[in-house]
């Protein structure tokens, strides 16, 4: 079958970098262990209109992947499908139709839902599909039997050639396909049951970044680094979590940490650097350092086969409390350049209360093992956790400025939809103060929520003044000014500078 996967365009608020969309590189690699012929359009940084590509390419089925602040641009994007021909099933997956399936297969122009890991219900899905009678050399879907009469939602079919095969799915199929949502017959939603998390990740395929235009997107961290033609690619050794931060959209999912092994780790290591020439590498695991050995060996095996002149960084912050001396200087033996802490908060009280399983000195520990070593480190702050007050929101300013990243990235608390914290000011008496699924895009200086002493005004005010107090101290500025890459981009850094730093 011909398959077109959509990353649709984001929003965000500041300058950040454009990457492939990981989940994407995964659903493609799937798609092509099929034997289908996968697309993908990617908003971000595409200039030839969706439209036209689902015209020219004439897709047997898309899907569509979605974060929170995404998915109004996926329904835009599910929509445009439509209108060019509405029998080609759309599927939406992702992080937010995950923790919310009925919002979307609500929409007349969303089919199926896929929650959680997609690669394996994504076969089955596709299987289904094919299996339906539906003849590859045809475009055209009708799912009349499953419910999903296109022309009841306001899609007329009247335009016959674009629907050549009658492809009809019954619902028994779906049925039987576990992980999925949608509508029956009657237009009630059906949740099948869940899947169950791969167990085993090295039976997975590499991510296929042969489906990317790797030429349009930037390096992994360009307001730090600069990479000449962006070969720049990201690398997951992990999925998962042990830790259940409240904040957290890892806590929606099951609490099920898997790794790959080693030896698979670097077997994709090696082709992204032998055979796709990656100048960088970004590590996206949520837990990297979970299981230190493993992260031992691994480092043991990019030294060996002489990959670890290949820079890398880690993209999300690993464990404090499990990165000692030893751990960070065989990182940073095997290529590694710069590591990431979340640390949330300066007060202690604070972090045991969103379950973050971390002591302050245990994260001074690790900033200064990490410096001795010779890594570059990024410090995550949330500025109004519930329970905060002025003073705790001081001494997590305070504390950064002891800590003194190279970054340091304060953001203001977003209760994304599924997790605790969210579900904690719904309960206790919050207001929310987006309505908007777009507006959801953090490092945007607005409060999303207000409750207790947690007030809109205190947070604005203090995060506008955390970025004012860490980067604008003399000494900074001065390391600042002196970075090459400061002056590689003035445009970038005077936009964000201004952003950031501006008073609210």
């Amino acid at each position: 079958m011909r398959v077109l996967l959509i990353n649709p365009k984001s929003r965000l608020p500041i300058d950040v970098r454009t990457q492939p969309s990981l989940g994407l590189a995964y659903i493609g690699a799937v798609s092509r262990q099929r034997g289908d012929e996968p697309r993908v359009y990617d908003g971000d940084v595409e200039t030839i209109p969706l439209a036209d590509v689902v015209r020219e390419w004439r897709p047997h089925v898309v899907g569509i992947t979605a974060n929170t602040t995404q998915i109004k641009s996926a329904w835009r994007a599910a929509a445009e499908v439509k209108a060019v021909d509405a029998a080609i099933p759309v599927v939406l997956g992702g992080p937010h139709p995950s923790v919310l399936p009925a919002e979307s297969v609500a929409r007349p122009e969303v089919d199926i839902v896929v929650r959680g890991e997609g690669e394996e219900t994504w076969r089955e899905l596709c299987d289904v599909l094919q299996d339906a009678g539906c003849r590859v050399q045809d475009a055209g879907y009708r799912m009349q039997d499953a419910g999903y009469r296109m022309q009841d939602a306001g899609y007329r079919m009247q335009d016959a050639e674009q629907t050549h095969a009658s492809c009809i799915v019954h619902r028994a199929s779906l049925e039987k396909v576990c992980g999925i949502s949608y509508s029956d017959a009657a237009g009630q939603v059906v949740h099948n049951p869940d899947r169950p998390p791969i167990k085993d990740l090295d039976t997975l395929p590499f991510a296929d970044y042969s489906l990317f235009r790797m030429s349009a997107y930037t390096n992994l961290q360009p307001t730090l680094d600069t990479v000449d033609g962006a070969k720049s690619f990201s690398i997951m050794t992990s999925r998962g979590c042990p830790y259940r931060c409240s904040y957290c959209s890892q806590s929606i999912y099951p609490q099920r940490y898997r790794v790959r092994s080693p030896e698979h780790v670097v077997a994709e290591w090696r082709h992204l650097v032998r055979d796709l020439g990656a100048q960088e590498i970004g590590v996206l695991d949520d837990s990297f350092n979970i299981q230190r050995k493993r992260v031992h060996a691994i480092c043991d095996l990019l030294i060996a086969e002489g990959l670890n002149h290949v820079p890398w960084i880690m993209i999300n912050g690993i464990r404090a409390n499990l990165a000692d001396r030893d751990l960070l200087a065989h990182m940073k033996a095997a290529g590694c350049k710069r590591t990431a802490f979340g640390v949330e908060s300066g007060n202690q009280a604070i972090l045991d209360s969103i379950n973050k399983h971390l002591t302050l000195e245990q994260i001074r520990a690790a900033f200064r093992a990490a410096k001795e070593v010779g890594l570059e480190t990024i410090g995550f702050f949330i500025i109004g956790l519930p329970g905060e007050t002025e003073e705790t929101m001081e001494e997590t300013i305070r504390f950064a400025i002891e800590l003194d990243p190279l970054v340091a990235n304060f953001s203001m608390l977003t209760p994304f939809p599924g997790t605790r914290v969210h579900q904690q000011i719904q309960e206790g008496g919050g207001r929310l103060l987006v309505d908007d699924w777009e507006d959801y895009a953090f490092f945007e200086g607005k409060a999303r929520y207000e409750m207790g002493t947690v007030t809109a005004e205190l947070q604005e005010r203090k995060w506008h003044e955390a970025y004012r107090r860490f980067y604008m101290r003399p000494r900074r500025i001065l390391q600042t000014l002196t970075r090459r890459q400061t002056w590689r981009d003035v445009p970038r850094v005077a936009r964000m500078a201004l952003r950031l730093v501006a008073p609210g």
